[in-house]
């Protein structure tokens, strides 16, 4: 029962897990013949399962119910993929060492500890290099089931990803689909050991940052091998530590050879010496200074920089940086300037239209510089296309970009990035969610003036995509105090909140947007919407007591903006949280305040539009609060109600999610006969609508309906 339970919570990423979180609170309540708050974390989990322990064994009728929900409740789900590293570099030289290493610990017998490895190198030195070579070696002997890599972008604290982001990353790694991956840390780590256990698999975690970022992705199942790849040796992290050097001089002139060609190393036998010592035997420097000796005149000279002389000093320190300095000198002034002011903030990644933004020139040109960059390797290419720095390579642009282009050329070069993030932020969300009024208009004067998105699904496509960089404008715009902008780009996170989820990467940047609205514009609309939608993913999230607080304040806000439509909107927050808490009396009180509320807009008036379909919602709220209350055909009569408004209106989604509430309501009356046509009708209803986790979820109703348990 626990299981049960947990499973239900864990699978609340979508509107078919809370409508089925909700049926569990009211049956739970039937069970206990009392109200049940919500377990929130594991020993409220035990304890209200060993009240429906208790409940079922009094009544084999309540034990039949349960029995049927349990039923319905899918105990793992997602996890078949069978995922595959990137693909390994063509030329690899040496690391004999490292790889024995590797095969020692994969090959331990499974005697209850973890195997994990750590492959440990400063930047450059080619531990991911490593780390894919050898796991794509291995893979068929070792590997049947799949190989998991996760870059966790640990360059720095700012940069790595949290616990949580690496979990959803791992997750839809291994095929857990984005609305199937729990909400909340500890379910991701509960499903991520479930898919796992009885898998033989190696899970690559990339440039960790820390061994608190690592420790939720191990797992002790046998059959899983954990590499982990850091710039240091990771104190507190339990693994066997493998350190990768520098490449010894033959190592490093064989992959010079190997990359370039045996007649450009001959060319260059003058210089390659002063080569050698600046590369250090790092493998990525070599690679650099490989593409540029394969480059070279019949004459074979090559351009090495004395010692201490140039503009960077620094750059005989780090081998990497040292490449970085060699091939800026040999750029044109264009694709020179874009690398420096590229580099002034961490964009997580960047493509054609920030580097337009940040350039000021068009996309197309842009393009062709980022490809000239990432040709020279002063920058990285992602899987997804877009472009990134290594650190090192960044602090070398970044340090040259304070000595160019000074104080004024540097933040304008921010600035312009945040602007264009802005434009791109508030259009994407306008055509993403065209009905709500809770996202501002676009701007009318913006950076660029792009084609109109095709659909909300492109525009929702956008978003996502370039949601990192939304997530950085806004800290950006906080630090060079531009709060206008911080809080329009935090009202345009909503439909990211609403329709894609993502509340524990986003939280971070929202909980910005909202500091700035209470310190600069307190009592305004702005504030208001704020809160609501800090309340909302908090509540996604089942940070419960947070949650009432960000409602609260949205409400007082809105009330003192004299903003009747925010007010009503944020008292119906407050009910949702009840429901989501099984609270369900003062869930029904929220709803019935809310609804005097909007009762108290004029005709004409501001939000009189929207009056009957934002009634019709109250009336299914109503509903579902009722049917938890035990009061089954009162919920129907409201049910109903808002059925009849969004079938007359041809709204798809809400049509069906109703009448899934009403089968719900049949199925908690012991009445599968009636709740099967609703379903049937409701499923037929999402045909077109590509909502496969609630089709689902119908379909596992239908089967209620026609298989009921016997006990």
């Amino acid at each position: 029962m626990t299981t049960v339970l947990g499973a239900v919570g864990a699978g609340m990423a979508n509107e078919a897990g809370k409508a089925a979180w909700e049926s569990a609170g009211g049956l739970v309540r039937r069970i206990a013949g009392r109200e049940v708050v919500a377990p929130v974390d594991p020993g409220d989990l035990d304890a209200v399962a060993r009240v429906v322990y208790d409940g079922v064994h009094r009544d084999p009728a309540l034990a039949r119910a349960w029995s049927a929900f349990a039923r319905s409740v899918p105990l793992s789900g997602g996890g078949a993929a069978r995922p595959e590293l990137p693909p390994s570099v063509r030329f690899f030289t040496d690391r004999r060492d490292a790889m024995k290493a590797l095969d020692r610990e994969a090959s331990r017998a499974a005697d209850g500890r973890p195997r994990i490895a750590l492959l440990h190198g400063a930047q450059g030195m080619g531990t991911s290099a490593l780390a894919v070579h050898w796991g794509c070696r291995e893979a068929a002997k070792r590997f049947p089931d799949g190989r998991v890599y996760v870059d966790l972008r640990g360059f720095s604290a700012g940069s790595a990803l949290d616990g949580s982001t690496a979990l959803r990353a791992v997750l839809r790694e291994l095929g857990v689909p984005e609305e199937e991956v729990p909400p909340r840390a500890e379910d991701r780590v509960g499903a991520l050991r479930r898919i796992v256990a009885d898998r033989r698999l190696l899970m690559v975690l990339d440039h960790a940052y820390s061994a608190a970022q690592v420790r939720p992705l191990l797992t002790s199942a046998p059959g899983v091998f954990v590499l982990v790849v850091a710039a240091n040796a990771l104190p507190g992290l339990d693994a066997v530590r493998i350190p990768v050097g520098p490449l010894a001089e033959r190592d490093a002139v064989r992959l010079l050879t190997e990359i370039a060609g045996k007649q450009a190393v001959s060319r260059a036998r003058a210089t390659l010496p002063s080569v050698l010592a600046r590369c250090g035997g790092s493998p990525f420097a070599l690679r650099a200074a490989a593409s540029r000796l394969a480059d070279l005149p019949e004459t074979g000279h090559v351009s090495v920089p004395e010692s201490g002389s140039g503009s960077d000093s620094a750059a005989t320190e780090d081998p990497v940086r040292t490449a970085a300095h060699d091939a800026y000198r040999l750029l044109d002034p264009a694709t020179a300037r874009l690398y420096r002011l590229m580099s002034l903030w961490p964009w997580p990644t960047i493509g054609p239209a920030a580097a337009s933004w940040i350039g000021e020139t068009d996309e197309t040109e842009a393009a062709r510089l980022l490809d000239e960059l990432a040709a020279v390797q002063l920058l990285e290419l992602t899987d997804a296309g877009g472009y990134f720095y290594r650190p090192a390579v960044r602090r070398h642009a970044e340090d040259t970009a304070h000595g160019e282009d000074r104080v004024a050329g540097c933040a304008a070069a921010v600035a312009r990035a945040v602007a264009g993030c802005l434009d791109l932020a508030l259009r994407a969300a306008n055509a993403a969610l065209p009905e709500s009024w809770r996202v501002p208009p676009p701007p009318t004067h913006a950076p660029s003036t792009p084609a109109p998105y095709a659909d909300r699904g492109e525009a929702m496509t956008a978003l996502i995509a370039e949601r990192g960089n939304l997530f950085q404008a806004v800290h950006a715009a906080e630090e060079f105090a531009d709060f206008p902008t911080v809080v329009l780009l935090g009202q345009a996170l909503w439909p990211l909140q609403l329709k894609a989820g993502y509340h524990d990467e986003l939280l971070p940047a929202l909980r910005v947007a909202v500091r700035t609205a209470d310190a600069h514009f307190p009592d305004t609309r702005a504030a208001g919407a704020l809160h609501a939608q800090l309340a909302h993913t908090l509540i996604e999230l089942r940070r419960y007591d947070e949650a009432e607080s960000a409602a609260r304040s949205a409400a007082a806000d809105e009330r003192a903006a004299g903003h009747v439509r925010g007010h009503a909107s944020s008292v119906e927050m407050l009910g949702l949280l009840r429901l989501r808490q099984w609270r369900f009396q003062e869930a029904y009180d929220c709803f019935d305040e809310a609804g005097r509320i909007y009762d108290t807009i004029q005709p004409g008036g501001e939000g009189a539009t929207d009056l009957p379909r934002a009634r019709a919602l109250l009336e299914r709220h109503r509903g579902r609060a009722l049917r938890g209350l035990g009061d089954r055909e009162a919920a129907r009569e409201r049910l109903g109600s808002a059925l009849r408004f969004f079938r007359a209106g041809g709204e798809a989604y809400n049509t069906a999610r109703t009448l899934t509430d009403l089968a719900e309501t049949s199925l908690a009356d012991d009445d599968p006969a009636g709740a099967l046509p609703l379903i049937d009708e409701a499923i037929a209803t999402l045909a077109t609508e590509r909502a496969e986790y609630q089709l689902a979820y119908l379909a596992s109703l239908r089967q209620r309906c026609v298989s009921p348990p016997s006990v």
